[in-house]
């Protein structure tokens, strides 16, 4: 098993880390009612998914 020659320091430890960001989620409209949504789901509002009802709402 492969152990580390050194020990990894501090800033390049907390440098790696610094590039772990959340993504705020891509929302669209709906083609029906245009409240934003998330791509590829149901809309919670209308219940419609692509341009179909699917849900009652």
């Amino acid at each position: 098993m492969a152990v580390p020659k050194r020990k990894t320091s501090r800033s390049n430890t907390r440098h790696r880390r610094s590039q772990w960001k959340a993504a705020a989620p891509t929302l669209v409209s709906c083609a029906r009612c245009r409240e934003p949504k998330l791509a590829h789901t149901v809309c919670p509002t209308c219940g419609t998914y692509a341009k179909r009802r699917v849900l009652d709402v």
